[in-house]
């Protein structure tokens, strides 16, 4: 006869481990809870002064993110702008239909060009009139001096590679000039460049500027609660018990003056559209200001609390280490 088996149960001391861990767990989120509401019912009464701390901090994040979305309004113009870089090649005046037909298969034949479009001397002529509007005028020349020419869009638009194109085609049997402007674009892109540091620049000095604020506004609540904290160091909280409710507290500071931020980037494009809208229509042209979407509104928030947070946490950190109890 076979003895039954009954299954191994685990023992006590593992079980009673599981038990005081979990035990923990949940009184570490609670107090989590409880720290997060109270540090918010110490704002929320004396909300004049704890709003304009958020409005400075909404001040020093403002100016950088502001400078962000003009230079994601210059990157948007400079793809459009990018696209539109184009390479002419100017055909010799004796080159002939048939000469011409084969130099812009040749062309075409080229690699690194994308596509290609072939302008007619008279056909030039005729753009160039409609352009400047002097028909009369120059209905009058006895012949047309506007050379043939080939339009190309390379395959790529960086300038060393639009450069290296343009001397290998202007080698080529027939051909006496190739024009590229890419001084403009590359003045922009230079601007682009500039403006992104800036922009850099001023995020980590506004940044550091939020850091001051909240560590100031924590350093003085550290202050004016620095008996209670020698009490409750005194019954052996750790600096991490003691420091939990001014993180939280510099996290709502953080996350209030992100939220006022936003509102006043929101304020300023709606007061800005009108004018610019106007002046870009002056020179017959299309743009609107662009606005924060949910990423960069994400971004932004999460920056401002993490900012929020590690002033408090410096604040804190550097004031506990005098506070002797006792």
């Amino acid at each position: 006869m076979s003895a039954s088996r009954t299954p191994q149960q685990p023992p006590r001391g593992a079980r009673s481990q599981r038990a005081r861990l979990g035990s923990r767990l949940r009184a570490w989120g609670r107090h989590h809870r409880a720290m997060a509401l109270d540090s918010l019912n110490r704002l929320v009464r004396y909300p004049l002064g704890n709003v304009l701390t958020m409005l400075a901090i909404a001040i020093a994040l403002v100016l950088p993110a502001a400078l962000w979305l003009t230079l994601d309004s210059a990157r948007l113009l400079d793809a459009e702008l990018t696209e539109s870089a184009t390479l002419t090649v100017y055909l010799a005046n004796d080159v002939n239909a048939a000469q011409a037909g084969r130099i812009h298969e040749a062309v075409s034949a080229q690699p690194a060009v994308d596509q290609t479009r072939f302008v007619s001397a008279e056909e030039g002529m005729a753009e160039f009139q409609q352009s400047l509007g002097l028909d009369d005028t120059l209905a009058g020349l006895d012949a047309n001096p506007l050379p043939a020419s080939i339009v190309i869009q390379p395959n790529d638009v960086d300038p060393a590679a639009m450069q290296t194109l343009a001397e290998r085609l202007g080698e080529m049997a027939g051909v006496d000039e190739v024009r590229l402007d890419l001084a403009w674009i590359e003045r922009l892109r230079h601007l682009a460049d500039l403006g992104r540091r800036l922009a850099l620049a001023l995020g980590v000095l506004f940044g550091l500027g939020v850091l001051l604020v909240v560590g100031n506004t924590v350093r003085l609540s550290v202050e004016s609660r620095r008996r209670e904290i020698e009490v409750v160091m005194l019954i052996g909280a750790t600096h991490a018990f003691v420091r939990r409710p001014f993180l939280y507290s510099g996290a709502w500071y953080g996350l209030g003056g992100g939220f006022l931020a936003l509102a006043l980037l929101s304020l300023g494009g709606q007061w800005l559209a009108l004018p610019v809208a106007a002046l870009a229509e002056s020179y017959g042209a299309a743009f609107s200001l662009p606005s924060l979407d949910v990423t960069g509104s994400t971004i932004l928030l999460s920056c401002s609390t993490l900012l929020g947070w590690l002033g408090a946490w410096l604040a804190v950190t550097r004031h506990l280490a005098s506070i002797k109890p006792g």
